[in-house]
């Protein structure tokens, strides 16, 4: 999900990365350094997942994971998917630098959303809630995504809206795959490491208390 290079308009990324550097400054300042082996390991999960990518105009359709990183993570995301955009943008010429911000935010945000959303009903010790809280994060974070996106390249310029609307329409039945995926993840960590869902929201209650 991607925006290329040279797609977007100056003031679409002036505005892209006002929001990108507001969320990276919220996440910054949130990030516990404790947390920082697991923000790196989710920056790492987030560059491999969206490596492999199908190009779709002037974008491209593949898994995310940014709401399981949103849910353990928290505001944290931010910095942890823009690291895998810069590498991505430098290593492989996938989005840019220019589009950088836009991109974070884009993707960054609806993980974000979603902690604040579902991040409680996943970390539940009943298993069909977790399940279904992993369910909704998945879904509604890749739908977040294509629809910032979507509206990003609308913004654009007349000339993009076909490409705005085929980038969300194929991203439908990937919003469910990513959404299964997640279930099971969460469903896993429930399992075996559930103090992993309830991390973020210990750090960011500590980020209040020191605030």
């Amino acid at each position: 999900m991607h925006i290329s290079e040279g797609v977007m308009s100056a003031p679409v990324l002036v505005a892209g990365a006002i929001l990108g550097a507001g969320g990276m400054y919220a996440g910054l300042r949130r990030l516990d350094p404790a947390q920082l082996p697991k923000t790196a390991l989710m920056a790492a999960v987030f560059f491999v997942a969206s490596l492999i990518h199908v190009p779709i105009g002037v974008s491209s359709a593949h898994l995310l994971l940014n709401g399981m990183i949103g849910l353990l993570l928290g505001w944290a995301a931010f910095p942890a998917i823009f690291v895998a955009l810069a590498l991505q943008a430098i290593l492989f010429q996938f989005g840019g630098l220019l589009v950088l911000g836009l991109n974070t935010f884009d993707m960054a945000m609806p993980g974000v959303i979603c902690y604040a959303l579902f991040g409680r009903l996943a970390a539940s010790a009943n298993r069909p809630l977790a399940f279904a809280g992993g369910f909704a994060t998945g879904l509604v974070g890749m739908l977040l995504s294509a629809l910032f996106t979507a509206c990003a390249l609308a913004l654009a310029g007349q000339e993009f809206v076909s490409s705005a609307e085929a980038l969300f329409l194929s991203h439908v039945p990937i919003m469910f795959a990513e959404a299964a995926v997640t279930a099971v993840i969460v469903g896993f960590l429930g399992k075996v490491r559930p103090a992993m869902l309830q991390d973020a929201r210990l750090a960011a209650a500590q980020s209040g208390r020191n605030a």
